[in-house]
């Protein structure tokens, strides 16, 4: 899945992939200047995130309650 996501965004233009032809092989990633233009957003929706954790906590927690569903944190508890 990491691969996949990572040809996407190069695909996108949002960050650049440089192979080296050593051994083992080595590839590095960085974001390009358009990828740069998203980390002002991404750092917004990260502090809105954080301000409203505990909404998103007591909104999951009432759903659950009213409709019986553990919520995919139980699945993943039970692995």
């Amino acid at each position: 899945m990491l691969t996949l996501t990572l040809r996407a965004l190069v695909r996108d233009g949002l960050v650049g992939r440089t192979a080296y032809p050593t051994v083992p092989p080595r590839v590095d990633y960085e974001l390009t200047d358009l990828g740069c233009t998203l980390l002002t957003p991404i750092a917004a929706l990260h502090e809105w995130a954080v301000a409203h954790r505990d909404d998103i906590r007591h909104a999951r927690a009432r759903h659950d309650h009213a409709t019986g569903d553990p919520g995919p944190e139980s699945l993943a508890a039970r692995t």
